[in-house]
C-alpha cells in the first residue's frame, strides 16, 4: 500500500512539474524555477495586462463570476487557475442540507462540462477557507473532496486545488489522511507563517504537492494594534520589502510549486490599502515591483521609497490641530505628490469573507499641505479615525501609508 501511494505521487509530481513547466514564466529548466509565477487577481481587464506586463504565467481567480478571465488570460498568454464557489459552511450551507449542496453541486458540475476544454485553464480551484469559522474542519473539507471527486470524473486533465486556512501543526495534520481527490493543497500564508509553512507541513506529515494560495506581508489579524484596537498597517515599502525576502526562500523549498501573492487588484479590507497591490486607480505600487521583479522583470523605474511615516500624537481632542509627515524619495529624486485624507476607522469587517463596506471620508479643514507634511483641524466628533497618505510620482507609480489616531 505505502509502495502504491508513493507511486502515484510520483505520478502527480511528474505531472504537475510538466504543468509548472509549461505555466511558469519565465520558461526554466529547473523544477525549483518552475514553480507557479502569479497572483490572487480582483480586477479588470487592464490589471489583467499589467499582471502579465510584469512577467506572471497564472492567475488564480476565486469564483466563476470572473469566467471571462479564460479568454483574457489565453490572448495574454497567461494560464488559469480557475476558482469554483463552495459556500460551506460558513455562508450557510449547512452538513444536513442535502436540498442545498446537491444544487451547489448541479451549478459546479454544468461549470466545468462548459469550461474544462478551454486553453487556458490550468488547474481547479475548489473552494476558498471553505472550514473558516468550524472548530471541526473535516466535513467541509470532505464536501471538498466529494465535490473534487465528481470534478476529476468530467475532467482528468487538470489538478483540484483544494484552498485553506493556515493552521498549527494538529490542524494542518488532519489535511495528511484526508482528501483523496485533492491534487494540489493550498494554504493561505501571511507574514512570518510563508517562512515557517514547509517545516510545518513536514511536521504535520504532509506530503502533496503545496500551493500558498494567498501570500501576503503582515495582515490586519496579525499586525500591532493601538490601545483603542486599531491595527497597524505597515507601509507599501514594508510589503514591498516582504515579497522581496520571501520568494527566494520559496523557491528552495521543493514541496512548494507556487504562490499567488494577495491581491493583485484593489480591495477594502479593513482598509483600502492593506491588500491591494495595485490602487484603485490601477497605479502600480512598490509591491508590485518587488513581483514583477521576482518574476523575472526588474524594474527600472520603482514605485517612491517611504523611509518613514509619522504624527504628533495619538489621540487628540476635537477641533485640534494635528501634524504628520512622511519621508519618502522618487527613484530618480525627482519631486512627488501626496493626497492627504482622513477616513472614519472601518467597522463593517468581514475578515476577507465578504465585500466590505468603505468607510466615510472626513471633511477636515487643511491648514497646510505638502508633498511630505500636513496640518490639519481634528473632527469635531470623537471617534477612531485614519490619515491616509498617498503619494506619486511623475511616472504614475504610487506609495502608501495610514496613521491611525484617536479624537476623544
Amino acid at each position: 500500500m505505502r509502495l502504491k501511494a508513493r507511486e502515484t505521487f510520483a505520478r502527480l509530481l511528474t505531472r504537475l512539474t510538466a504543468l509548472l513547466l509549461l505555466a511558469a514564466a519565465p520558461v526554466s529548466a529547473t523544477a525549483a524555477d518552475a514553480q507557479w509565477q502569479g497572483a490572487a487577481f480582483a480586477g479588470d481587464r487592464s490589471a489583467l495586462e499589467k499582471l502579465a506586463a510584469a512577467g506572471a504565467g497564472v492567475v488564480r481567480v476565486y469564483g466563476e463570476s470572473d469566467v471571462w478571465v479564460l479568454d483574457e488570460a489565453q490572448r495574454l498568454g497567461l494560464r488559469v487557475v480557475m476558482g469554483l464557489s463552495v459556500g460551506y459552511p460558513r455562508h450557510g450551507i449547512q452538513p444536513s442540507d442535502a436540498d442545498a449542496l446537491g444544487t451547489q453541486e448541479e451549478a459546479i458540475r454544468r461549470f466545468v462540462l462548459r469550461h474544462h476544454k478551454h486553453p487556458a485553464l490550468l488547474a481547479w480551484g475548489v473552494g476558498n477557507e471553505v472550514e473558516a469559522g468550524a472548530d471541526d474542519p473535516l466535513p467541509a473539507w470532505r464536501e471538498v473532496n466529494r465535490l473534487a471527486g465528481m470534478i476529476k470524473a468530467i475532467d482528468p486533465a487538470h489538478p483540484t486545488l483544494m484552498v485553506v486556512v493556515d493552521g498549527g501543526v494538529e490542524r494542518l495534520a488532519l489535511l495528511a489522511k484526508c482528501c483523496a481527490n485533492i491534487d494540489l493543497l493550498g494554504i493561505n500564508a501571511y507574514a512570518g507563517a510563508a517562512f515557517t509553512l514547509p517545516q510545518r507541513l513536514r511536521s504535520a506529515g504532509i506530503t502533496k504537492p503545496v500551493v500558498i494560495g494567498e501570500l501576503g506581508p503582515l495582515g490586519q489579524w496579525q499586525s500591532g494594534r493601538k490601545p483603542w484596537g486599531a491595527p497597524v498597517e505597515p507601509t507599501s515599502s514594508e510589503k514591498a520589502a516582504f515579497f522581496r525576502d520571501v520568494f527566494p526562500f520559496l523557491r528552495s523549498q521543493p514541496q512548494i510549486v507556487g504562490a499567488f501573492p494577495f491581491l493583485w487588484g484593489w480591495k477594502q479590507e479593513q482598509t483600502e490599502t492593506w491588500h491591494g497591490l495595485l490602487l484603485a486607480d490601477g497605479s502600480l505600487t512598490a509591491m508590485s515591483d518587488a513581483l514583477s521583479t521576482a518574476w523575472g522583470k526588474p524594474v527600472t523605474e520603482p514605485a517612491p521609497l517611504i523611509r518613514g511615516i509619522g504624527i504628533a500624537a495619538d489621540e487628540f481632542a476635537p477641533g485640534q490641530e494635528i501634524s504628520a509627515g512622511v519621508d519618502a524619495a522618487a527613484f530618480d529624486g525627482s519631486a512627488l505628490r501626496t493626497e492627504w485624507k482622513v477616513l472614519a476607522e472601518a467597522t463593517d469587517l468581514r475578515g476577507g469573507s465578504g465585500v466590505e463596506t468603505p468607510p466615510a471620508r472626513i471633511a477636515v479643514p487643511i491648514r497646510h499641505a505638502d508633498a511630505a507634511s500636513v496640518r490639519f483641524i481634528a473632527p469635531q466628533q470623537p471617534g477612531a479615525y485614519r490619515l491616509f497618505i498617498t503619494i506619486h510620482d511623475r511616472k504614475g507609480k504610487a506609495a502608501t501609508a495610514n496613521l491611525p489616531f484617536l479624537v476623544r
